[in-house]
C-alpha cells in the first residue's frame, strides 16, 4: 500500500500536470471503485469542472475542483493515478478515466480493485471516516517531539501498532514503520509507555528523517507502486529491515529477525533494536 512517501510523490507529480485541467468527460468501467454515488451522478457531477490542486492528506490524495467538490482518493494496495495522452493503449484493470483538454487523460488503475474514490462537496467530509480521523502529518511544523511524546503516554500498546495507527500519526504504514523503528534502535515489540525520553527523542528524529529520505527517493517501489508519470521510487534499494528477514543487519552484521506485530510482518534486528 503506498504510504506517505509514496503519497507525497505521487501528488507533487500530478499537481503540474493537472493544475487547471478542465474535466470533459468521464469514463466509469467499474463502479465498485465509487463510494459515495454511482457512476452516472459521478460522471456528471465531475464533468466540466476545472481541477484547482492537488493535495495530501495521510495516505489520502485530495483533487481540488471548481464549484465547491474534492476528490478524495485512497489508492490503497494496488491503485494508480497516471497521467497519459488519449491515444495510449488502455492497460488492463483500467476502472477510470477522466479525459481533459488536448487529449489528456488522467486514469486509475487498480488491480486488486481496493482502491477507494469519493466526490463530495468541500465542507462535507462526513463520508470518508478514515479521513476524518487522521492524526497530525509527520513532516508538518505542528507534529513537535512534545505532540508525539504525549500520544505514546496517551496509548499502552505496541510501538509498531502505535505508529500504524492512522489515528496517532497520519501516513505511516508497515514499511516506513520497520525502517523508523531500526533507525532509532528500539524494538517493534515494545509498549508505548516504556520508551523513555531519550527513546522518544530518537523516534521523533526517525519519523521525520525517514520519511524525508523516503520522498527525495520518491518512495519505494516493491510491486505496483508507480508515480503520475508511470515511474518507479528508487527507497527499496535504501531498505534496511523491511523485507530482509533472515538477511544480515547492514548496521552490526547479525542476522536479522521476522516476528508478527498487530498483523503485520515485522523485521528487526535483536541486537541493534533494544
Amino acid at each position: 500500500m503506498p504510504e506517505l512517501p509514496e503519497v507525497e510523490t505521487i501528488k507533487n507529480s500530478l499537481q503540474p500536470l493537472l493544475k487547471d485541467e478542465m474535466i470533459r468527460k468521464v469514463d466509469v468501467y467499474y463502479p465498485g471503485i465509487l463510494r459515495n454515488m454511482g457512476s452516472e451522478e459521478f460522471a456528471s457531477t465531475a464533468k466540466d469542472r476545472c481541477i484547482k490542486s492537488v493535495q495530501r492528506r495521510g495516505k489520502y490524495l485530495l483533487i481540488t475542483l471548481s464549484d465547491g467538490y474534492t476528490l478524495i482518493i485512497h489508492l490503497k494496495m494496488s491503485g494508480q493515478l497516471v497521467v497519459t495522452s488519449a491515444g495510449e493503449p488502455v492497460r488492463k484493470h483500467t476502472h477510470l478515466i477522466f479525459h481533459l483538454c488536448a487529449d489528456k487523460q488522467l486514469r486509475y488503475i487498480d488491480t486488486r480493485k481496493f482502491g477507494m474514490i469519493f466526490l463530495v462537496p468541500d465542507d462535507d467530509w462526513s463520508q470518508t471516516c478514515g479521513l476524518r480521523y487522521l492524526g497530525p502529518e509527520p513532516l508538518e511544523e505542528e507534529f513537535t517531539p512534545k505532540v508525539l511524546a504525549d500520544a505514546l503516554e496517551e496509548r499502552q500498546i505496541g510501538i509498531k501498532a502505535f505508529l500504524l495507527d492512522q489515528s496517532m500519526i497520519a501516513g505511516i504504514g508497515n514499511i516506513y514503520a520497520d525502517e523508523i523503528l531500526f533507525a532509532a534502535g528500539i524494538d517493534p515489540r515494545r509498549r508505548t509507555r516504556s520508551l523513555n525520553d531519550k527513546e522518544k527523542e530518537q523516534l521523533y528524529c526517525s519519523i521525520r528523517n525517514k520519511l524525508t529520505e523516503g520522498i527525495a527517493n520518491r518512495g519505494t517501489t516493491l510491486r505496483d507502486y508507480i508515480d503520475g508519470l508511470g515511474g518507479k521510487g528508487g527507497f527499496q534499494a535504501k531498505l534496511e529491515v523491511y523485507g530482509r528477514k533472515n538477511k544480515l543487519c547492514n548496521r552490526c552484521g547479525n542476522e536479522l529477525t521476522g516476528t508478527v506485530c498487530s498483523g503485520r510482518s515485522t523485521v528487526y534486528c535483536p541486537n541493534c533494536q533494544k
